[in-house]
């Protein structure tokens, strides 16, 4: 199993009015290494499966290809952020793994 330890700044993406997401995006160096080793696995719009660690919140998620930013994102949902008592601009240290890889 390929994972990556890394730490990142929790960010809102809020382009639409209705919809309001918290991301983390992967350092360049770890993106780079996912997307060489997840390129055969990849599935609708670029997404990777994947297992991710924040404190002591576990869940299994997708990351997707930022082309504009040059790297990957991952979806840290609300249930995660109250339980571990962070938010956007927050940094966390994330545990992420690549499942089906």
């Amino acid at each position: 199993m390929t994972a990556y330890d890394f730490t990142a700044e929790l960010w809102v993406w809020d382009a639409r009015r209705t919809d309001r997401w918290t991301f983390v995006s992967l350092p360049t160096d770890v993106a780079d290494e996912v997307l060489e080793r997840g390129a055969a696995v990849a599935r609708g719009f670029g997404s990777l499966r994947v297992r991710v660690s924040v404190g002591t919140s576990v869940w299994t998620t997708s990351i997707f290809p930022d082309d504009k930013a040059g790297t990957y994102v991952l979806p840290v949902k609300k249930a995660v952020r109250t339980a571990q008592g962070v938010d956007a601009g927050d940094s966390v240290g994330v545990h992420l793994e690549l499942l089906d890889v």
